[in-house]
C-alpha cells in the first residue's frame, strides 16, 4: 500500500539520505546511483527492480537540482553458466565462455547471447522513461580499464583471502528460498549467482580469473604468478597451458566477490540496492563492504535490500516462452505510467505481484481512482508523491492515453467484437452521447494494451460470444415475473442508451418490481432480485449465468441485436 505522509515517503527520505552521504563523500561531484544486469537469459520483472528503486532515487536528486548519473552495469562478461529451458540443447557447448562470446539463441538478429537478451530491456526501459549510462564490462575488461585495479588485487591477494576466509564457513547459509518460479528466476538472473571468491589452491589464492586464449571458457586455474614482472600461469581444463603478462592481459576478470568491491570504490557509487540474494551470511553484499574498505579504500553504497517482485496469472507469454515475463511483456498489456506505479508505491523490501490475470483490472481501476484524487487535490502525500513519479520524471511527462477509458471496459469491448475497430467505435462513441468518442485514437495506448491483454491472457473459457439466435426454448420457459422485468426493460431500452443510462435502467428494473423508488438503497431482498434478473439477461444474450458487466455488454451487443435476444 502506498506510504501516508511525506516523512515515510521512501523515495524522498533515501534521496535525502543519498544527497547527505555524496555530500561527506564527494561534495562537488555528482551523485553516483548504479544497477547492475547480467543478460545470461530473459531479464524478469524481478529484475527490474534492480533497475527501478535506483532510477527513482536518481530521478527525485535530479528533480531537486543536484547533478546525478544512474549506471547500469551490464554483467556481459560473466560466464554462461547453463543453457535455459527452451533453448536447443548443444548450447552447452558454450558453458565457461563470456556472454558477449556466446553466439544468440537460434533465429536471433543479435550478435551474441549477451546483445539478445539486452535488447528486450533497453527498449523498455527507454518506454518506462529511465535515463542510464550503461557500461559493458566486457568492454570495460578487455579495453584494460580495470588493468591496475586487477594488478593492485593481485598484489593484495592474501588480504583479501583473508578477509574472505572470515566469511566461507557462512557460505553454507542460504538467502531465503524463492517461493515460486518467478523469484527463482530472479536470483539465477541476478548477475551473482555462483557467488564466487576465487580458488585457493596448493597454488594460493587468485581473484583474477582468465578466460582460455585456445577455448574461451573460464575452466582455467592460475598455478603462478609474479608480482614483479607481472608473469601469470594457468592451465585450462582443455588442457592449454600459457604464460601471459597481466599487466597486458585483457582475456579474464576478476571474480565476482573481488569484482564488485572494486567497482563501487572505481565508479566512487553512493546508492546500489540488491536482492535478497545478495545479502545472507557470507555472501557478496556482506564481504563487499568489507573488501571495498580494508582492501580498495572506498565506501560501500548505501543499499537497501529489496524484495521479490512476484506474477500473478501468466498465460501466454510471448519473449520468455512460457517462463516468467520480462518488463516488455508487461509493457505490452499495461501502459509503462501504471507499471512504474507498481514499484514506486511499494518500499524496496515490500514484494509484491504484478498482475497478468484478470486482476490487472483491478489494478487499473486502482490507479484510475488515485488519478482522480490527485486531480481534485484529495490524494494522500505519498500516494500523491507516487503517482507523480509514475507519470513522469524529471525529464518530462511519460506519454499518456487522451481519454483513459476503464481498462475492463476496454476489454470488454474488444472481447465482445473480438477486435472489429468499427464495432469497437460503435460502443465507446455510444458510452457517453454527450461526449462521444470520435476516433480510437482518443483511447490509445490504452486501448492497444487492452487488447493484448485480451488476446494473450483471457482464458479461452472466459471470452464472451453473443448468442446468434434468441434462446427461444428459454424465452417460453419464463414465469409472469421475468417476463416483466423484460417488457420493463425493452420498454426503456431506447431512452437510456448510454452507460450510465444503461447502468440506471438494468438495476433499476428489479427496483421498480418491488414498488421501490429508483434511487431506493439496496435491501438484501433486492440485491437477490438484481442478481437474479442479472442472470436471467446473462443467459439470454451470452448463453451464461455471468459475463462482462451488463450495460457494457449491451452497448456491445447493440439496440437491435439486443432486443431481438430478449425476446422485444
Amino acid at each position: 500500500m502506498g506510504q501516508t505522509t511525506p516523512e515515510t515517503d521512501w523515495v524522498s527520505r533515501l534521496a535525502d539520505e543519498v544527497i547527505a552521504e555524496a555530500e561527506r563523500r564527494a561534495p562537488n561531484k555528482p551523485v553516483v546511483c548504479a544497477s547492475g544486469l547480467s543478460p545470461s537469459g530473459p531479464i524478469h520483472l524481478g529484475n527490474l527492480r534492480e533497475i527501478m528503486v535506483p532510477h527513482l532515487v536518481a530521478d527525485e536528486i535530479k528533480r531537486r537540482g543536484v547533478p546525478c548519473v544512474h549506471l547500469l552495469s551490464w554483467d556481459d562478461y560473466d560466464r554462461f553458466r547453463k543453457v535455459p529451458a527452451g533453448i536447443d540443447p548443444s548450447w552447452s557447448e558454450h558453458i565457461g565462455k563470456p556472454l558477449t562470446s556466446v553466439p544468440a539463441p537460434p533465429g536471433s538478429p543479435y550478435a551474441s547471447w549477451a546483445e539478445h537478451f539486452k535488447a528486450p530491456m533497453i527498449a523498455a526501459l527507454a518506454e518506462l522513461g529511465i535515463e542510464v549510462r550503461a557500461i559493458s564490462q566486457t568492454e570495460q575488461y578487455t579495453s584494460g580499464v580495470y588493468r591496475d585495479q586487477i594488478l593492485f588485487a593481485m598484489r593484495e591477494r592474501r588480504r583479501i583471502d583473508a578477509v574472505l576466509a572470515r566469511y566461507r564457513t557462512k557460505q553454507a547459509e542460504q538467502a531465503p528460498e524463492p517461493a515460486d518460479e518467478t523469484e527463482q528466476a530472479a536470483v539465477e538472473g541476478s548477475g551473482a549467482a555462483s557467488e564466487d571468491d576465487g580458488s585457493a589452491g596448493d597454488a594460493g589464492y587468485y581473484p583474477y580469473k582468465p578466460y582460455c586464449s585456445v577455448c574461451d571458457k573460464d575452466l582455467t586455474t592460475v598455478t603462478s604468478y609474479d608480482d614483479d614482472t607481472t608473469e601469470l600461469r594457468y592451465v585450462c581444463a582443455c588442457g592449454h597451458d600459457e604464460t601471459v603478462k597481466l599487466s597486458e592481459h585483457r582475456r579474464g576478470k576478476l571474480v565476482w566477490k573481488v569484482d564488485w568491491p572494486m567497482r563501487w570504490a572505481y565508479e566512487g557509487v553512493i546508492f546500489e540496492p540488491s536482492g535478497v540474494d545478495h545479502h545472507s551470511p557470507g555472501s557478496s553484499w556482506v564481504v563487499g563492504g568489507q573488501l571495498v574498505t580494508e582492501i580498495f579504500g572506498g565506501k560501500q553504497p548505501i543499499g537497501p535490500m529489496y524484495a521479490f517482485v512476484g506474477i500473478s496469472g501468466m498465460a501466454k507469454m510471448s519473449s520468455s516462452k512460457g517462463g516468467v515475463p520480462v518488463a516488455a511483456d508487461a509493457l505490452e498489456i499495461m501502459e509503462a505510467p501504471v507499471l512504474r506505479w507498481l514499484y514506486a508505491r511499494r518500499r524496496p523490501n515490500q514484494s509484491f505481484k504484478i498482475a497478468f490475470d484478470g486482476e490487472i483490472q483491478r489494478v487499473y481501476d486502482e490507479w484510475d481512482a488515485l488519478g482522480r484524487k490527485v486531480a481534485d487535490g484529495t490524494a494522500q502525500p505519498a500516494d500523491a508523491a507516487a503517482h507523480a513519479r509514475a507519470v513522469g520524471t524529471a525529464a518530462g511527462a511519460l506519454p499518456a492515453t487522451p481519454r483513459p477509458l476503464p481498462y475492463r471496459m476496454l476489454a470488454s469491448v474488444v472481447d465482445i467484437t473480438t477486435g472489429d475497430e468499427e464495432q469497437t467505435l460503435r460502443i465507446l462513441g455510444e458510452l457517453d452521447p454527450e461526449h462521444p468518442v470520435r476516433s480510437l485514437d482518443e483511447t490509445r495506448p490504452r486501448l492497444d494494451r487492452a487488447a493484448r491483454w485480451v488476446e494473450t491472457q483471457m482464458p479461452a473459457e472466459a471470452r464472451t460470444r453473443v448468442r446468434e439466435v434468441p434462446d427461444a426454448e428459454l424465452l417460453a420457459s419464463l414465469d409472469e415475473r421475468q417476463r416483466e422485468s423484460l417488457r420493463l426493460l425493452l420498454a426503456e431500452l431506447s431512452g437510456h442508451w448510454s452507460l450510465d443510462g444503461l447502468t440506471t435502467l438494468v438495476y433499476g428494473v428489479p427496483k421498480i418490481q418491488a414498488g421501490l423508488a429508483p434511487d431506493a438503497k439496496p435491501t438484501p431482498e433486492l440485491k437477490v432480485a438484481q442478481r437474479g434478473f442479472f442472470a436471467l439477461l446473462y443467459r439470454l444474450l451470452i448463453g451464461r449465468d455471468t459475463g462482462p458487466r451488463l450495460p457494457t455488454l449491451l452497448l456491445a451487443v447493440g439496440a437491435d441485436r439486443g432486443r431481438a435476444l430478449l425476446g422485444g
